[in-house]
């Protein structure tokens, strides 16, 4: 059985079964046996009048689905309930996308040869679809890794993180409530062998995952031929901002993007590059405003950061820091632990370049703030790292914004707002080591589908 406790008081929440090898076999079987059947494909129709009712049954039970998800992964209720909300309508953009999965016509007639033909193409579901999912948003998550293949006809198993697996089973149980047939999204808790065995293989067409990169790519080179996958792993999002840029006016964005979940969040923002002329108080106004907020349990209202989702994390934040701290960074507010599972919102001026703050992804409430004299440095330094995932500059100068985001190495930049914007119906995802392909509803249910097609020979057999 797998313990899942409270990460804020690490009280025991529930007790979860981990099911075995003979287990993923089952789920692996009845899956490809669904696909394999043409019979039992699920029509549009049938698709789309289960998902409406998912939507239905999710938005009358709202508070339930957040307490859930904010005990078991620690985020603040009021973040957890916009996670909640998100999801929900996640669903409704599948619905909605669901009548825009279909093929083109291919000219014929260009050349002689091939005169007197009709061709097409038309788009089917891929196969049996894998997910491996992290803590971070438990249920968003689980719903972007399972509801693009139910839209799309695809059956999927998933796999939630260990800390936060009860958001996905409730969910599961919620589809199954709104009349998904048996076998089309199981819920699997396996250990990290059998969690191998499940995704490489042969059976399965599309592999998701959401986790480390050094596990991500490590599962990519052990696919079956021929399955495809996506992969979104973490960064070191930067920012820049330009001498133009009104201080107060970027410290609140900077303040959300940095110290959201704790930091918890691939693209939360970790590298501030600000101009020698508004460093010191941009970084000392970030860091008078991060001291107040309130940390402490999820579960109360007042809440602003809660806990990192494991006591081991705390202690590595806090090596991290303190390896900085020693280095020559300047902390600016908190820079310690809070009790055995928080840490308390820390502001650096000028790490050290080479400092492990400045070169991997932080993961918990640490924002780091450098200050340069040429722009096209402070890009290089943001360019340096081998992840690039989202980035941000904040500017009133157009030529600069349209400059530096032409210069910036990330999948996408945010004007003037902070790293970690994201709606549900975008494009994201990383490159280089921080991931392959997009996520976002629609980019997913495209992905998971094929096209085959069809060229018709007109004439009497």
């Amino acid at each position: 059985m797998l313990t899942v406790s409270n990460p804020y008081n690490s009280e025991v929440i529930q007790e979860v079964a981990i099911s075995s090898t003979a287990d993923v076999d089952k789920a692996l079987s009845k899956a490809h046996a669904l696909f394999t059947d043409r019979a039992a494909w699920l029509p549009a129709h049938q698709r789309i009048e289960i998902l409406k009712r998912a939507e239905k049954i999710m938005s009358s039970q709202v508070d339930e689905l957040t307490r859930i998800a904010a005990q078991e992964g620690g985020k603040p209720y009021a973040d957890s309930k916009v996670e909640v909300l998100r999801a929900i309508n996640c669903i409704s953009l599948a619905i909605e996308h669901i009548p825009h999965i279909k093929g083109e016509q291919i000219p014929m007639g260009l050349t002689e040869a091939s005169t007197n033909r009709l061709a097409f193409t038309q788009r089917e579901p891929i196969g049996v679809v894998a997910s491996i999912s992290a803590f971070n948003h438990p249920l968003n998550l689980i719903v972007h890794q399972t509801i693009p293949a139910i839209a799309v006809g695809a059956p999927v198993i998933i796999k939630p993180a260990r800390t936060t697996p009860l958001s996905c089973f409730k969910f599961v149980s919620i589809l199954k409530e709104a009349g998904l047939p048996e076998g089309w999204c199981q819920a699997l808790m396996v250990e990290d062998a059998d969690a191998e065995k499940l995704i490489t293989d042969q059976r399965v067409n599309f592999f998701s995952f959401i986790g480390s990169a050094a596990v991500g790519w490590m599962l990519r080179s052990k696919l079956s031929p021929g399955t495809r996958c996506a992969l979104e792993h973490g960064g070191a999002a930067p920012v820049i901002v330009d001498k133009s840029a009104s201080v107060d006016t970027v410290i609140d964005s900077l303040l959300k993007g940095g110290f959201y979940h704790a930091g918890q969040v691939c693209v939360s923002v970790q590298r501030v590059y600000v101009h020698e002329s508004n460093c010191e108080e941009l970084a000392k106004k970030l860091a008078e405003k991060a001291s107040k907020l309130i940390v402490g349990d999820p579960l109360d209202p007042k809440t602003e950061v809660g806990p990192l989702i494991l006591p081991r994390e705390v202690d590595r934040v806090e090596q991290w820091v303190e390896e900085a701290r020693e280095g020559g960074a300047v902390v600016l507010c908190g820079g310690k632990r809070i009790s055995d599972t928080c840490f308390s919102p820390t502001v650096l001026l000028n790490p050290d370049d080479k400092a492990t703050v400045s070169q991997r992804e932080i993961f918990g409430p640490v924002v780091c703030v450098y200050s340069y004299t040429d722009k096209n440095e402070a890009i290089a330094k943001a360019n340096s790292l081998d992840v690039a995932f989202q980035a941000s500059i904040y500017s009133n100068d157009l030529t600069d914004v349209l400059d530096t985001s032409n210069k910036l190495n990330a999948t996408a930049v945010m004007i003037n707002d902070h790293t970690a914007f994201r709606v549900d119906w975008m494009p994201f995802g990383g490159r280089d080591s921080s991931g392959l392909g997009m996520g976002g509803i629609q980019y997913s249910m495209h992905e998971m589908t094929r096209e085959k097609m069809l060229v018709i020979k007109s004439g009497v057999l």
